[in-house]
């Protein structure tokens, strides 16, 4: 059995998790928060440790915006994950996904035996979403520039329907050089999509190296706010901070499209894997895994 199972994953956390319910989101607290950020970080890296494959260091750089959407903000029911008033969420980079995985674990949408089923054939969590195998998940992504032009579709469909959800959208920062994440901001200024919300996990690294090195993007920000988008740049490890700007904007009922550029750090929580290219997609050997755990419980540091 290995250490994960014994420190971390007790049947009394499994069973704890399994309480939270939507009618609890309006209490959760930043303390809370913070928690199922560590409990949402141990889980996606317990994953890919045991796949041996996977993405830890994007996966953790978006873990404390997951916590947010998926224990305070997000509308949407475990026991009903095709609800037609839900809120929607696109992880249009896809290859973290096990940050999402652990997201649905953690809120009930799946099994949590299935933690130990990461890119296993016939698994719900494969190497990138499906959403034919996944409870909860709202597109297929993975094709990297194609997910916000789904979210972007996602919010028309909604605005169409009168209906009062939202749709909210994780791009990458590398995925950001790819010209359909351009196009769909276009698109999404021409129809008015107050009710799209597209986070910005701007880490600064891309599987190849720096951003800076591989494709400049230039300000992100100033560049969504020339396509029309209401946009903010957060901290985005600052969960009390993402609270509140996400209070800001969903407020604002101006016909732009939101966007917050979100500065993380890749690998964010583990000190050996933080600001480091060689975390893009290596999954993490015993001992790393061991020292990774025991950081992560510790929470995030300054």
């Amino acid at each position: 059995m290995k250490v994960g199972h014994i420190l971390f994953f007790t049947p009394q956390l499994v069973r704890q998790v399994y309480k939270f319910e939507v009618k609890d989101m309006e209490a959760v607290s930043i303390e809370d928060l913070k928690q199922k950020a560590i409990e949402l970080r141990q889980t996606a890296l317990t994953m890919i440790y045991e796949a041996q494959s996977g993405h830890p260091g994007g996966s953790l750089s978006a873990a404390d915006i997951m916590a947010v959407l998926y224990f305070k903000e997000m509308n949407v029911n475990p026991s009903d994950p095709k609800w037609d008033d839900r809120d929607r969420f696109v992880l249009s980079k896809g290859h973290v996904c096990p940050i999402q995985y652990a997201a649905l674990l953690l809120r009930g949408f799946v099994p949590y035996e299935n933690i130990h089923t990461l890119r296993q054939y016939g698994s719900p969590f494969q190497g990138h979403p499906d959403m034919k195998k996944c409870p909860g998940i709202d597109i297929s992504t993975g094709s990297l520039g194609q997910g916000l032009s789904c979210a972007v579709g996602m919010a028309i469909a909604g605005q169409r329907d009168e209906k009062s959800y939202r749709v909210f959208a994780m791009v990458g920062d590398g995925e950001c050089q790819e010209g359909q994440i351009w196009e769909a901001a276009q698109a999404a200024n021409k129809y008015k999509l107050d009710n799209l919300i597209v986070f910005v996990d701007d880490n600064g690294l891309q599987i190849d190296g720096t951003c800076e090195e591989v494709m400049p993007n230039l300000d992100l920000e100033r560049k969504f706010e020339a396509f029309g988008f209401e946009t903010k740049r957060i901290n985005g490890h600052d969960i009390e901070e993402i609270v509140r700007t996400l209070d800001e904007v969903k407020a604002a009922k101006n016909g732009k499209p939101k966007c917050l550029v979100c500065n993380t750090v890749k690998g964010k929580g583990v000190s050996f894997m933080e600001h480091s290219v060689g975390w893009h997609g290596v999954a993490p050997k015993e001992e790393d895994y061991r020292r990774a755990m025991l950081e992560i419980a510790g929470g995030l540091q300054p």
